[in-house]
């Protein structure tokens, strides 16, 4: 007889085994969180493997017209039993296929604006789970050139958080290698920010839990991004993780300092400034180190390079110690590491998948000293800001107020080395053919040169600006004829404002342009006198009532702006008047009127030129000054 309890124990058994939390479908003899979920006495977890099992056997092969019900890992957790096989078989295995571990995108660059946007939903989902939102949090990222192996690395490090507690966590020589997508060949895979969704929780040595946050970055400068898109993403990786690699290649050069220095500078400039260094550890990880004679391969080596290479030294240009001193201001710890070539057949087969046996032994030799060096629980470094540290709710609440900043325009948007130095270059120019246009005004018509007519002053201002648009063609330029052309239009525009400027400082010497305002006002009076006379006189006394109020407001008007002028208090009513006056002076009636009370002065001005010979040379001197002032007028006029 078939005992039908055994069948039922060997099913519970299985699903005690799998586990409610056991996730881990990877290629790796890989333990899970057991322990977290309260599973200590329990066998190691069973291998699920992404290559194609034998299933189990199904309960009618056992018994025929025996009805056995499974557990399911759900239903183990509530102490219930789950539908038979032919009702629920299909839901659950789209439940284990939707909730397998794998890369998740965050960040991604929008096609139609090229705008970095954040995918809140999923971030939340794999952060704001019950059992981790409230654990600090450690982010360890990578982040470097594209095509240099930083999801290839990701991958061992994903090898290592699932069989940490096994004596041999690298894995089997033919076990190929999974986890985050990579490739070998020259074009990139990555984009965006992509994080495992799988995290982790381990155990410190002081018994505190941390969730672990690993996460793989889109290569820099590669032909599809600009130097915007590169600063951006390496500066949110940077600003949101606790451990920042830097993969490089072969060696730590001058420009991979530089642009270290402008990628954490424009993640400083969206963070909110503090006393303490704004970034936590920064590691460079050197791939394909050949000089092992020089520096050995590993930690040790490498703090010797890096002490070589981020030395300020006195003789050194001040361009090469600012860049040392602000790397330095920005992190809290900075530490290096060799890592051998991998092998010819890792850089050169197409087919190669991860394998150990197609690696090289000093490569697998300190892979498995390096990352230890970053994951295991006595190194893992919690995520801070502002020395508080963060956990996995707040970081998401940082990733959506950090994304915000870059989507705006509140950043400078980063330039590449040619660009920034072809606007420099431009930009001097353009000052420089200013300041040639500014001094020839001003010995025209500066502030101590008497008032100059305004169609002398035109041509002096389009001769001067043709000599300034030649000064700055002169000048050798960066760029191309293109981009100097933008640069030459500006220059043109801001001549053109310059001009305005100095016309109106002109006028300011015109003492008649400057009595206009009570000119036009006492015109107005008395014209208003005049008409509320004649019109009392003939009976209209509605008329002469009305031309009255204009007198007395004119008269108003007139003590006003003798105020603001006496004063300077408020100048914005004395500016009301001088454009009611300047309209009301645009109107050829008042200037007939003015130029008819002036024509005496005018006559008057005539018969001492002709005694200037005889006269002592003060009053020559002051007569003279006279006469190109009535001339102005008639101008005008």
């Amino acid at each position: 007889m078939f005992d039908v309890s055994h069948v039922r124990f060997q099913f519970s058994k299985m699903a005690k085994e799998s586990g409610p939390r056991n996730r881990n479908h990877f290629g790796y003899n890989a333990k899970s969180r057991l322990e977290d979920e309260g599973f200590k006495d329990m066998e190691d977890s069973l291998c699920f493997r992404r290559n194609p099992m034998a299933s189990l056997a199904r309960p009618e092969d056992l018994m025929d017209g025996l009805n056995i019900r499974t557990i399911t890992p759900e239903s183990y957790e509530n102490d219930s039993i789950s539908p038979s096989p032919d009702e629920g078989i299909e839901e659950e295995k789209a439940v284990v296929e939707e909730e397998r571990p794998g890369p998740v995108q965050i960040v991604r660059a929008s096609e139609s604006d090229y705008i970095f946007e954040l995918d809140a939903a999923a971030l939340e989902k794999i952060l704001l789970q019950d059992h981790l939102k409230d654990l600090n949090v450690v982010v360890v990222s990578v982040a470097g050139a594209f095509r240099k192996g930083k999801s290839f690395l990701l991958d061992f490090m994903l090898r290592y958080m699932y069989n940490q507690l096994s004596g041999s966590w690298i894995g089997g020589d033919d076990e190929p290698l999974t986890g985050f997508k990579w490739r070998g060949g020259c074009e990139r895979e990555t984009t965006g920010i992509q994080v495992w969704n799988d995290v982790f929780v381990v155990e410190k040595p002081d018994g505190s839990k941390v969730a672990v946050l690993l996460v793989d970055t889109q290569g820099a400068f590669d032909s599809q991004s600009t130097i915007k898109d590169s600063a951006t993403v390496f500066a949110l990786s940077t600003m949101t993780s606790s451990v920042q690699v830097y993969n490089l290649s072969h060696n730590i050069q001058e420009d991979d300092l530089q642009h270290l220095q402008l990628f954490t500078e424009y993640g400083r400039l969206a963070m909110e400034e503090t006393e303490s260094k704004p970034f936590q550890s920064l590691m460079f990880l050197i791939r394909d180190w050949s000089f092992p004679y020089e520096h050995k391969y590993g930690l040790e080596g490498g703090r010797a390079l890096l002490r070589k290479r981020l030395e300020v030294k006195n003789y050194q240009h001040e361009e090469l110690q600012n860049v040392r001193k602000h790397i330095d201001s920005c992190f809290t710890k900075i530490s290096c590491f060799l890592l051998p070539h991998p092998g010819l057949k890792v850089s050169t087969n197409p087919h190669f998948d991860g394998r150990l046996k197609d690696i090289e032994d000093d490569f697998k030799m300190q892979l498995a000293e390096l990352v230890p060096l970053l994951l295991a629980p006595d190194r893992l470094v919690e995520k801070e800001i502002g020395g508080s540290k963060i956990t996995c709710r707040d970081l998401v609440e940082y990733f959506k107020a950090y994304i915000k900043i870059y989507q705006g325009d509140e950043l400078p948007h980063p330039k590449s080395m040619l660009q920034a130095t072809a606007e420099a270059n431009n930009l001097t120019a353009v000052a420089g053919a200013k300041d040639l246009y500014s001094k020839n005004m001003e010995q025209v018509c500066g502030g101590d040169r008497p008032y100059m007519a305004p169609a002398d002053l035109e041509r002096c201002h389009a001769a001067f600006c043709d000599d300034s648009v030649k000064f700055f063609r002169s000048i050798k330029k960066m760029g191309g004829e293109e981009f100097c052309q933008r640069y030459q239009n500006q220059l043109e525009s801001e001549l053109e404002e310059a001009y305005t400027n100095f016309s109106k400082h002109n006028e300011g010497k015109n003492i008649f342009y400057a009595a206009r305002t009570p000119a036009t006002l006492f015109v107005v009076m008395f014209f208003t006198y005049v008409l509320s006379g004649v019109t009392g006189f003939i009976g209209l006394s509605f008329f002469a009532a009305l031309a009255n109020l204009i007198l007395g407001v004119a008269l108003l008007l007139l003590c006003i702006w003798a105020y603001v002028k006496y004063s300077g208090e408020f100048r914005e009513a004395g500016m009301l008047i001088d454009q009611l006056a300047e309209a009301l002076w645009e109107q050829r009636t008042v200037r007939k009127v003015i130029s008819k009370l002036l024509e005496p002065v005018r006559s008057h001005l005539a018969w001492p030129l002709s005694l200037l010979p005889s006269l002592p040379s003060g009053a020559t001197l002051g007569l003279k000054a006279l006469v190109p002032l009535n001339n102005n007028y008639k101008k005008t006029n």
